[in-house]
Formats: structure tokens, sequence, C-alpha cells
């Protein structure tokens, strides 16, 4: 597996609408535009931090505006955009600080992420560490079904995951098992953030760990139940990843190809594998360089054999990748 052409661009010049930036998403759309999202201010965890929203459409993109709850300033934190059946957008995003009182709001765009309703509560007296997509994004299944990605921080011994599973195409959730979690080195292993796929086996998980590696979880079930997690090849050093799938059923994997645990978000790369993730092959570097740099929170979509692709550059600005697989 081969690529064919790609391209690379900041979505807008770094640090010239916030100071910082963090954990973007993206959601290609029919007519050729991509919507992209991401939270940014001062720095991660200020108050004056909301998510913000840009459109490519003719090869450019819109100034960002931004989302954000009325009322108290608290800090918006990784937004999550889902393409309704209907054709709407809901844009999912945190709200609160510390991160295990986050509240998880949405609201609805229906021109095409030009313009959201007032943002509401998901699902009403969550005040546990927040509900729905937690960073990466929800998927529908064959039979309709919605699953969304979802996990709980309290403490880092405490990390772990679940889906939140939709029944009306993304505005009501509920909340599957929490994925067992095995130990390493005597310790719980810490799983957060997972992302999803779906194939003729069933519903699979990658997950983000404190365990030096990725692990994986299955479901047989639609994701109401998922087996006990169990580590991968994969190294993970603590950071974000996201999978999606080819047409053909190849499964496209984003990550930083580290083992060290907490440690550098650098280079970032693109993996494939054909036998259901069980093994991988590095098929392009969207970020190289190596050392005391951060290329994080990896967003993928494919359609058809073309990625769309966003990231966290250095915490300062958000950058866009188009890559064609061939």
């Amino acid at each position: 597996m081969n690529v064919k052409s790609s391209i690379k661009e900041f979505i807008y010049p770094p640090k010239t609408v916030t100071n910082s930036c963090h954990a973007s998403t993206v959601l290609p759309l029919s007519d050729g535009s991509v919507v992209a999202a991401w939270f940014g201010g001062s720095a991660e965890g200020n108050n004056d931090v909301k998510i913000w929203v840009s459109i490519r459409e003719n090869g450019k993109w819109s100034q960002p505006c931004s989302v954000s709850v009325d009322g108290e300033p608290l800090p918006h934190w990784n937004p999550v955009l889902f393409l309704r059946e209907n054709g709407e957008i809901i844009l999912y995003f945190k709200y609160g600080k510390p991160i295990p009182n986050w509240v998880t709001y949405f609201c609805v765009s229906k021109d095409g992420g030009k313009s959201f309703s007032k943002p509401q509560i998901l699902v009403p007296g969550d005040n546990d560490g927040g509900r729905g997509p937690v960073k990466n994004k929800a998927i529908r299944l064959s039979n309709g079904t919605v699953v969304a990605p979802a996990s709980k921080e309290t403490v880092t011994k405490n990390w772990k995951c679940f889906v939140d599973i939709s029944y009306d195409d993304g505005l009501t959730f509920q909340h599957s098992n929490f994925v067992l979690r095995p130990k390493k080195n005597l310790k719980p292993v810490g799983m957060i953030q997972p992302t999803l796929w779906e194939d003729e086996k069933g519903l699979h998980m990658f997950i983000r760990t404190n365990a030096g590696h990725i692990y994986r979880s299955d479901s047989h079930n639609g994701g109401k139940t998922w087996c006990k997690a169990y580590e991968t090849p994969m190294g993970n050093p603590n950071s974000g990843i996201d999978v999606t799938k080819l047409g053909d059923g190849t499964l496209i994997l984003i990550m930083n190809p580290i083992f060290e645990n907490w440690g550098d978000r650098a280079p970032l790369v693109l993996l494939a594998s054909k036998d259901g993730g069980e093994t991988f092959e590095e098929i392009y570097q969207c970020e190289s360089t190596t050392g005391d740099h951060e290329f994080s929170y990896p967003a993928i979509v494919a359609v058809d054999k073309v990625l769309h692709i966003t990231y966290t550059h250095e915490r300062e600005g958000i950058v866009y990748q188009r890559v064609e697989i061939e």
C-alpha cells in the first residue's frame, strides 16, 4: 500500500487566532468541503478556552469562529464532529474543570458547519466526567446504531473507558459496561480515549494507555459489553490515537510510534493493517521530526481512499493533511 498524493497546510497561521490550541476533529462532507474544530485560548485549561470551527471550501479555510457555553467562563475541551443521516452536524465538546467534573455539551448545525445552535447538555444529570465521544469520532454501525468512544478521567490509576450507544442518531446515549482493565506491573492499566471500527467479526477499539502500549478490546453485541482489554504490539507514550477503515477493509491507524510512557509526541505516522488490526506496516509520516516536539491528538476520517487528517502542531496551530492512498 502506497501514498499516491498528499497536501499539508495549517488551518490558520499558528498563534494568530489564539495563543494555544489542541484536540482537533475533522469531518469531510459530500459537497467536498471539510469541517474542522478544536479548542483554543491562552493555554489549555484556562477559562478563556473556547471551541473553534473552520470550513475548507475551494481549497481555503474560513476564518475560525468560536462556540461556547453561556454562563460562567470555564474551559472548553475536546470537540468531536458527527454527521447525522439527515445532513445535520452535531458538535460535541466537554466543559468545566477539573477534568473529573467535565460535562458534555452539544450543538447542531444545519448549514454545513457555518453556524451552530445554542449548546445544551447531552445527558442531563451528567456530572462525573462527561458522556458521549471524549476525543475520537463516533461511528455508525451497519445496523444504524451510533457508538461513541468514551472514557472517564479521575486520577490516572482510575482511567477507564466505555462506549456510549445512541439509537436516535447521536442525540441521546446509553452507557455500555466499562472495559475491564488488565494489570501491568501489578497495577491496573489506565485507559482513555478509545477509537472504534466495525468489521464482520464485531465492534473493536484501540485504546490510549499509560502502560507503554496501545491496548485493544472487542465486542460481539454492538458495544453493550466488551472483553477484557489486552495489549497490542504498538507502542503508546500516553498519547492520542485514531483509526479509520477504507472501503476494502484496510485499517489506517495514526499515532506517535514510540513506547516510552509519558514520552514525546513526535514523530506522527500512518500505519496500515489488512488483517483486522492484528499487524500493521508504516506507510506514511505526517511528521518525521523527532525529539522535543509535539504533533499530537490526531483525527482521521477516510472517504474512499482519501484520508482527511488534522492534528495539533506544537500547541500553536492545527494542521490539515489530505492523503490519497493507492
